[in-house]
């Protein structure tokens, strides 16, 4: 996420960059290392950046007080990724080498382990409480689940929309959901307000997850960090694809691709290209505008309105987004 999208937030997110260095550092060298590289390689900061908007909502914002469990929120996202790229034998990410191309599988998956304990000792260890912790475990859970959920789907072509909404809100949803109404919960902001925020980034996370299907499919290697039609490759079907394989003349060879375990590359961009012909695109993108309509809406008249424009500006990003 571009610092000028969240200028009210700005020296939050730098001086996030300072704490999160600060989180990894390990008398394992190793660990350090990884932990720098994964940082290194950049990232949008998007849930630590809507966790600080919503605790902006509070007249009484203490950035010593919201900065952990911040860096907690992002250790946990890197955690996550690590692991997504160790099971999907991914070797970039963002235009990076991945921890587990530079690394190995077991010196990244245990690196991924080191960042979700030390991302709980920050919570611990400052005080935030039963609650803060219950959420996070509930958020790990939920990435679990949905990448099992996921994995358990791969090169059968479901075309089961409510399990794939299911699957991205359990995978993206959820954690922006979390990471803004933990930012209000902190702050004691009213329940109201804090239950608004949950679902202003649940929103905004759905539609997040959309707009990455679409660019798996719209956007080029050199832009989004990966190579196109990764998903495709991969056996993960999107809602693009689902919609393909409802209504194109041509799903029955895109069944057959896509259910191919080791499809070629002139297979893989058959498949990209008879999705891009059946309306799945157009119809994605629509439901990422229903999404991102219901986020400005949900959003409470009580939060500051240099808060409600940057989450304005939120949503207007995600909807234009090319990485």
């Amino acid at each position: 996420m571009t610092t000028k999208l969240f200028d009210i937030i700005k020296s939050d997110l730098d001086e996030l960059e300072t704490a999160l260095y600060e989180s990894v550092v390990s008398p394992v060298d190793t660990i350090t290392e990884i932990g720098n590289h994964l940082i290194k390689s950049g990232g949008k900061r998007l849930r630590p950046a809507m966790f600080f908007l919503a605790a902006r909502c509070s007249k009484d914002f203490d950035l010593k007080r919201v900065m952990p469990l911040a860096v907690a929120l992002e250790l946990i996202h890197m955690a996550s990724l690590v692991h997504d790229d160790v099971l999907d034998s991914a070797s970039t990410r963002r235009g990076e080498a991945t921890a587990n191309a530079k690394w190995g599988n077991q010196l990244a998956i245990l690196a991924g382990d080191y960042l979700f304990a030390k991302a709980f000792m920050l919570v611990t260890d400052n005080g935030y409480g039963d609650y803060v912790n219950n959420q996070l475990s509930r958020l790990l859970a939920d990435l679990s689940a949905g990448e099992l959920i996921q994995n358990k789907e791969i090169y059968k072509a479901s075309c089961d929309t409510e399990e794939y909404y299911e699957r991205i809100a359990m995978k993206t949803a959820n954690f922006l959901a979390i990471s803004c109404q933990l930012g209000g919960h902190v702050m004691g902001l009213p329940e109201a307000e804090v239950k608004a925020l949950y679902d202003y980034g649940y929103s905004v996370g759905m539609a997040f997850q959309l707009t990455d299907d679409l660019l798996d499919l719209t956007g080029d290697s050199k832009t989004i960090g990966k190579p196109a039609g990764n998903d495709i490759l991969q056996g993960i079907i999107t809602l693009p694809a689902i919609r393909a394989l409802e209504t194109s003349s041509d799903r029955d060879e895109l069944l057959n691709i896509v259910t191919d375990r080791n499809m070629n590359t002139e297979n893989l961009e058959r498949a990209i290209e008879i999705v891009r012909a059946s309306g799945g695109i157009d119809f994605t993108k629509k439901k990422v505008e229903e999404y991102l309509d219901r986020a400005r809406n949900v959003l409470p008249d009580s939060i500051p309105v240099d808060v409600r424009e940057a989450y304005y500006f939120a949503a207007d990003f995600i909807a234009g987004r090319k990485f």
